[in-house]
């Protein structure tokens, strides 16, 4: 279970939109993702090395 004080938002939720992002939330061994407009919904759960391997290819490939 994924308590309130264990989840983060984007460093990228600004002013306006800020609500409109996602929030991650660690405990060993997984990352639990979830949207933050909802946080009461489901939530998406991976393995962290799994996790890892995904952000890092987004930093490699960047959104245009």
């Amino acid at each position: 279970m994924y308590t309130l004080d264990n989840w983060r938002k984007s460093s990228y939720s600004g002013a306006g939109d800020g609500d409109s992002c996602v929030e991650i939330a660690h405990r060993h061994p997984h990352i639990a993702i979830r949207d933050s407009k909802v946080p009461t919904h489901a939530t998406l759960t991976f393995p962290t090395p799994t996790f890892t391997t995904f952000i890092e290819a987004l930093k490699q490939h960047p959104h245009p």
